[in-house]
């Protein structure tokens, strides 16, 4: 059974060296300053969308009203909020382009470099000082501090791969249909020497088992995620006249709720050994979050708490996507686990994300100015239903291999 596995290859961690802590941190620490120039825009919206209307929002004493009124670029806050949501589709739509390419890229570059001119590149354009000027340095530190092989700190490729038990590299999906008969191969043995798979294109890729229904998915429950992380703020001051300070606060919750859920819904994920049992149900109970938070009350604490909720069960699947269930693709058998294309795959899944993501930002603005916020809501109950029904073949398979797999435990015993 998996749950002796799990706990006797425990002392896997014993084998990891401050070599794999350092790429650890730096990693995080990248992806923090990442998220954090994006998440300021959000923000600020509300600030934003006050400056950018008439005069019965100005209350700056620096600028007289009759010069305010003949400058401010819409007539109401509803168009300025339109105009929000579209820059917000303008984000997205070169977000995912972006992923795309870079996923190709980093398939082909030094990561290192990747990262870094990512991080320093985007922090020139950004239009906040300090968020940008700390990721700038951190794009230097990732420079000269990030290892990306061991062959930089003068071990081969396949002295690497003796460190770690050969089951601990096993994906959680692969493209074969006796999953039992899986035997892991990642390399080409051609005598003394290991030959490394090339990177494989982009098609080949999208050609990969369960990289298409997971792309859609992602972009159905991407649109919902990033629409929390986008227009939570905004919500929380527009719905329940809330300071534009306390609702930026406030709306920490939802992140920390995905932080909680991806990592327990992984941590379940790599015991069972499937990953989309785990999202369905965590799916189906995040469509129950959404109707019980788009009714929450005029209370701080009591929407903090069901904004955690929500954030379990929409981040913590998100998260899973993005990064466990990425991983996975892209180191199925059929491409003999190279590292070469876990990037391309990577890529594909998270800029199909981004497109859904994309589109959805500018209908939140719409149904928003149209039809109000609890129409949103069940905006995203729809999205969420389709990621359910995009994976919904995986499901299925996933679960009997569960049933059939528990019943011949139980008859071997």
């Amino acid at each position: 059974m998996a749950w002796p596995s799990i706990f006797q290859r425990g002392t896997l961690l014993s084998r990891f060296s401050h070599h794999h802590v350092v790429v650890f941190l730096l990693t995080f620490f990248s992806y923090s300053l990442l998220h954090a120039s994006r998440k300021t825009f959000s923000n600020v919206k509300v600030s934003i969308s006050k400056q950018w209307t008439p005069s019965a929002f100005n209350t700056s004493a620096e600028l007289p009203v009759e010069i305010w009124s003949s400058n401010h670029l819409f007539p109401s806050a509803e168009e300025a909020t339109l105009f929000l949501g579209t820059l917000d589709t303008i984000f997205l739509f070169s977000y995912a382009v972006g992923l795309f390419i870079s996923g190709i890229v980093g398939d082909r570059l030094n990561l290192r470099w990747v990262l870094s001119f990512g991080m320093c590149s985007s922090a020139l354009v950004y239009a906040f000082l300090v968020t940008a000027s700390v990721q700038f340095a951190g794009g230097i530190i990732i420079f000269f501090g990030l290892l990306v092989s061991p062959e930089e700190i003068g071990l081969s490729g396949t002295e690497a791969e003796e460190n770690f038990e050969e089951d601990s590299h096993r994906p959680l999906i692969n493209g074969t249909e006796n999953e039992d008969d899986y035997e892991p191969n990642y390399s080409i043995q051609e005598g003394s020497t290991v030959t490394q798979v090339k990177a494989i294109s982009f098609y080949q890729a999208c050609c990969l088992p369960g990289v298409i229904p997971y792309s859609l998915a992602y972009a159905c429950l991407k649109l919902v995620n990033y629409s929390f992380f986008f227009w939570l703020p905004f919500y929380l001051s527009n719905n329940f006249r809330w300071k534009e300070a306390e609702a930026d606060k406030l709306s920490i919750w939802y992140d920390v709720g995905g932080i909680i859920g991806g990592t327990l819904q992984g941590f379940i994920s790599d015991i069972l050994q499937k990953r989309a049992p785990v999202l369905a149900l965590s799916l189906l109970l995040a469509i129950g979050s959404l109707i019980g938070y788009s009714r929450s009350p005029d209370d701080k604490s009591l929407n903090a708490l069901l904004m955690t909720v929500t954030g379990f069960f929409i981040g913590g699947p998100s998260n899973m996507i993005s990064s466990a269930i990425s991983a996975d693709l892209g180191r199925q058998e059929l491409i003999q686990g190279s590292s070469e294309a876990l990037a391309t795959v990577t890529g594909i899944v998270d800029g199909t994300g981004s497109v859904g993501a994309a589109v959805g930002q500018y209908l939140v603005s719409l149904i928003q100015d149209k039809l109000g916020w609890m129409w949103v809501f069940y905006f995203f109950i729809l999205m969420t239903s389709c990621t359910i029904l995009f994976i919904s073949p995986l499901i299925v398979r996933e679960i009997l291999y569960l049933v059939r797999r528990r019943q011949a435990h139980i008859l071997s015993e």
